[in-house]
């Protein structure tokens, strides 16, 4: 469930809810596109570069955020900014700068004030922020290369990073050193489940996904998962390997979405393991490369940002290169109990219920609004969507939110 769209007079009343489905889904569009959402590189003379180098791509951002009540969201981008922005306003509210640390993986807190992000030179480590008078809270250290995971608990102060150095470490926003370590076979991807019981780590060593209970994190992982799509095999031999970028439990809990830089995200059975879909229709952000020594890691620019679920996990939203955005319906996937995990089994394989132009470039970050009938959208500006009900007897409601929207 989400509500009207921001902006939407109810008369006094309790705000309306609405339910999500493929008329509305299919019906988004941008409503405002923010210029300038980026810095651009300063322009160098043309007799200090070479040629080829005159016009350097622009500049991205790599994280969005939305707080709990789906009222602000937070960009981060490569120009080392954090962005504010009213959501229902639809306005841009100030603009905040780490120059001397780089800014990445921004996540809300539980207070609309406040976020923690990771690091992008100068040191590894985790800042606390306080939005409301631009002042550092809390500095948590440990991690000796990259953060490239960061999730906020969804239950209590609570919160997880993996990083370069192969390690996951679990924190809390209230004490400045790590509660918890995991060493790992090579950088991993975290996520909670919505009880904040259970946490995923993604590693992409013999594709594994290890399942641990929040209690006894210390123990082995009660349940590991293996990622292996038989269906890659009829494309090449060997197989080209699935290299994860994102990790995201389903809201009920039922099933874990992959993200990937190839051009397929995943569905995994999140009780047992089973690989129940598989996601196509959009174009891979990057590709990867191979390293002996330390296995596979994303070129520059992977942020893992460009799928989500939607609130009531419905339908997935992802990204994709050439600027469109796709989404899949997923209400009606296989559903296998106590069977036996049957890595040679083919997927479902679905194509997307609508892909959607209108963003300008590259989608490299896609977020649904936690509680407002509105998606954003990131790469080298960013875009918010509302669904454009004309027709359907929303002509008022459409007309008051464009107007709000300043579109």
């Amino acid at each position: 469930m989400t509500t009207v769209p921001p902006g939407a007079s109810t008369n006094g009343t309790k705000p309306q809810t609405i339910a999500l489905n493929d008329s509305i889904m299919t019906k988004l569009k941008p409503a405002k596109i923010f210029k300038g959402s980026v810095e651009p590189l300063p322009a160098p003379s043309p007799s200090q570069v070479p040629l080829r180098m005159q016009n350097p791509p622009p500049r991205q951002i790599t994280g969005l955020t939305f707080d709990d009540r789906g009222d602000v969201l937070v960009t981060a981008a490569e120009d080392e900014t954090f962005r504010l922005y009213n959501c229902k306003s639809g306005k841009h509210v100030k603009t905040l700068y780490s120059k001397k640390y780089g800014v990445d993986l921004p996540r809300f807190t539980h207070k609309n004030s406040s976020i923690i992000y990771a690091s992008t030179k100068e040191d590894d480590t985790i800042r606390y922020h306080s939005l409301h008078d631009n002042k550092y809270l809390q500095y948590f250290k440990g991690h000796k290369e990259r953060v490239v995971s960061l999730e906020v608990s969804p239950i209590d102060d609570g919160f997880m990073s993996g990083s370069l150095d192969r390690t996951v470490r679990l924190w809390d926003l209230r004490k400045p050193n790590c509660r918890g370590l995991l060493h790992l076979p090579s950088s991993p991807l975290v996520a909670y489940d919505n009880s904040g019981l259970v946490f995923a780590v993604a590693i992409n060593t013999f594709c594994r996904i290890l399942l641990y209970d929040m209690n006894n994190f210390d123990k082995e992982p009660f349940l590991t998962m293996t990622l292996e799509d038989p269906l890659l095999k009829l494309i090449s031999f060997p197989p080209r390997q699935i290299y994860m970028t994102s990790l995201a439990f389903s809201s009920n809990g039922k099933y874990l979405l992959v993200g990937t830089s190839g051009n397929a995200h995943y569905i995994l059975d999140a009780y047992e393991g089973h690989l129940l879909a598989k996601l196509e229709g959009h174009v891979g952000m990057e590709r990867v490369r191979m390293e002996a020594t330390v296995g596979l890691n994303p070129t520059k620019g992977i942020s893992g940002e460009e799928v989500t679920w939607t609130p009531d996990s419905k339908f997935v939203i992802s990204g994709s290169l050439d600027g469109k955005v796709c989404i899949w319906d997923v209400q009606n996937l296989p559903i296998r109990v106590n069977e036996p995990i049957d890595l040679n089994r083919n997927p479902m394989v679905l194509q997307p219920l609508a892909t959607l132009d209108g963003h300008p470039g590259p989608s490299r970050c896609v977020r649904f609004n936690p509680r407002i009938a509105m998606m954003a959208t990131a790469g080298s500006e960013l875009a918010f969507w509302l669904p454009d009900l004309a027709g359907d007897g929303s002509d008022e409601v459409k007309e008051h939110f464009r107007k709000k929207l300043g579109g």
